[in-house]
């Protein structure tokens, strides 16, 4: 009994080994016909699928073919291989590769990855590949942005480097590597920038940022001045410095002579009021606009380029003064305050004030109008006084007591030569353009008038005033004969 149930034993075993070998043997050999699981051809799943089967597969592949190329701004673009009959040709059947697959080795094998390539070969029309490609927006040459080089831009709040553009515009090398993806079957293409033309200055040039470190040392001063001939301060900031640099092509930086001469003109235009119009009230108390005359101040531009170019060449916080070369009595905006002389031409009459008081009022004898000695008008000042004195002209020599000029060579003075006074007799009878006021009054204005005095002097009707020392003191009324 004991023989007969390890015969059976034993029996049982051997079944057990032969249907094992069975086994490996039958799938051995499925697996010598068949690729093992987990195998991919060319990308395509080739798992437990014959040779047959496999080529088959591949060639459809073809069919659906599309390739897609990323820009390197992460924008895709397809190219799909039906629209220029895209197919393949196999060098081999996927059979080269199944026999190099061994199938008894499938139980060690049968759970790894197997990514296996075939050669093929593709084909399509090559003219209706170049056609398709172009029709990509990526590769539209008419939309192209050229690249754009970082650079030094002066803007309203400074200078700053502006960054660089990179642009769109493709190399040719990168229409070769999409027939290059053709040819080989691949499906993705990710250009990066050495496929595109690219700005050759870059924002962190080490040059560019030199040069704004040049420029921030210069735009980074204040320079305040206080100014005589206005009530504020003029202030000159980095809105103004900037305009004022040069920048030359090695990146260096400097003030720029020129700039800053045509700068100091500009406030000089700003801030002369020599010869400027004025509403002035009169004693009468109606309010007249009278211009011209030398009254006012004016700017001294050559010291002022010279100290502007000091000042900036030192930088920082600085504080000065405007510098004039000529001065009006009084300083800021109210240049004609309460001491001055008012001549009313019209009504011929003389008021001086000082201090707000009224010290002399006389009726006055003025150049004489009909013969073109009209007196000139404007806002003027006392250049200076002088008793006695002797007025020469071209055909006459008259001594006077007291002489205080404030046109060129007209002025007030004594006429004793005179007996009457005022109305009328200035348009047939009157001086060669000074002013003649009695002996008295002269007298008076002489003892209390002070050089620079403002002197506003005015017609109340339209004159044309056409002689020499009206032209030469900047009349209002000047006109010239030409």
């Amino acid at each position: 009994m004991k023989y007969i149930k390890a015969h059976k034993g034993s029996a049982v075993l051997i079944l057990i080994v032969i249907i094992l070998a069975a086994v490996y043997i039958g799938i051995s050999i499925y697996f010598s016909s068949h690729f093992f699981s987990n195998t991919t051809v060319n990308g395509e799943d080739a798992s437990f699928m014959t040779a047959k089967e496999v080529d088959q597969i591949l060639r459809n592949a073809a069919d659906s073919y599309v390739l897609t190329i990323t820009d390197r701004d992460g924008n895709s673009y397809e190219l799909i291989g039906a629209d220029f009959g895209y197919s393949y040709t196999l060098s081999n059947s996927s059979k080269t590769l199944l026999k190099e697959q061994s199938g008894f080795a499938w139980p060690m094998q049968i759970s790894q990855q197997h990514e296996l390539t075939l050669d093929v070969s593709a084909s399509y029309e090559e003219t209706d590949a170049k056609n398709a490609i172009s029709k990509l927006a990526l590769f539209d040459t008419d939309s192209y942005i050229a690249p754009q080089d970082a650079a030094l831009t002066q803007t309203e709040d400074g200078w700053v480097i502006t960054e660089e553009v990179m642009g769109t515009t493709l190399l040719d090398s990168a229409r070769q590597k999409v027939l290059d993806c053709l040819n080989d079957g691949t499906t993705t293409l990710e250009l990066t920038d050495e496929d595109y033309e690219n700005p050759t200055v870059y924002s962190n040039d080490e040059s560019l940022n030199t040069t704004l470190s040049q420029i921030s040392k210069y735009t980074d001063t204040t320079i305040t001045y206080t100014l005589k001939s206005s009530d504020e301060n003029l202030v000159i900031d980095s809105s103004i410095i900037q305009s004022l640099l040069s920048i030359a092509d090695d990146g260096s930086v400097s003030i720029s002579e020129e700039a800053v001469t045509d700068y100091v003109q500009s406030l000089a235009s700003t801030y002369n009021t020599y010869g400027d119009e004025r509403e002035f009230k009169t004693t009468l108390g109606d309010t007249i606009t009278i211009g011209g005359g030398d009254y006012g101040w004016v700017v001294d531009k050559e010291a002022m380029v010279k100290q502007l170019l000091e000042d900036l060449n030192t930088g920082g916080s600085i504080t000065g003064e405007m510098q004039y070369s000529q001065e009006a009595t009084y300083e800021g905006s109210q240049e004609i305050q309460d001491t001055y002389v008012e001549i009313d031409y019209s009504n011929q009459h003389l008021y001086y004030y000082k201090e707000g008081k009224l010290i002399v009022e006389t009726d006055i004898v003025s150049g004489n109008i009909s013969k073109g000695n009209g007196s000139p008008d404007g806002i003027f000042k006392i250049v200076y006084k002088q008793s006695p004195a002797t007025l020469v002209g071209e055909d006459y020599s008259s001594d006077v007591t007291y002489f205080m000029p404030f046109a060129y060579n007209v002025g007030i003075h004594d006429a004793s030569w005179r007996s009457s006074f005022g109305g009328s007799i200035y348009k047939t009878s009157g001086s060669h353009g000074c002013i003649n006021v009695p002996a008295s009054a002269a007298k008076k204005i002489y003892k209390n008038i002070e050089t620079g005095t403002p002197v506003i002097a005015f017609y109340r009707d339209t004159v044309k005033l056409t002689s020499e020392n009206a032209k030469v003191s900047n009349a209002y009324s000047y006109v010239s004969e030409d």
